[in-house]
């Protein structure tokens, strides 16, 4: 029978708890963040860190599965910021 529950530690799913944790834990910010500046930011680190076309497919592939907008609003709680809010 197919899991119908996703959910990992209080997030959607294992994807976004495992980005969350690995990358974005205790980040600071002073403007409010949203799903794409999440997910640009993750993009850009590994631009600087995947040297391998198969395993940047494989990263591709797990980060298919993050919920970026969940990332960003538990960054903008944690800073005290609304992603609405005026920079």
């Amino acid at each position: 029978m197919p899991r119908t529950d996703t959910r990992y530690n209080g997030w959607t799913n294992y994807a976004t708890w495992r980005v969350n944790l690995e990358i974005f834990d205790g980040w600071e910010t002073d403007a409010p963040m949203d799903g794409e500046s999440c997910r640009d930011t993750v993009a850009d680190f590994l631009d600087l860190e995947v040297q391998s076309p198969t395993i940047a497919g494989w990263v591709g592939a797990f980060l298919s599965d993050v919920d970026w907008q969940e990332i960003a609003d538990h960054i903008n709680e944690a800073n005290d910021l609304t992603a609405d809010a005026d920079a």
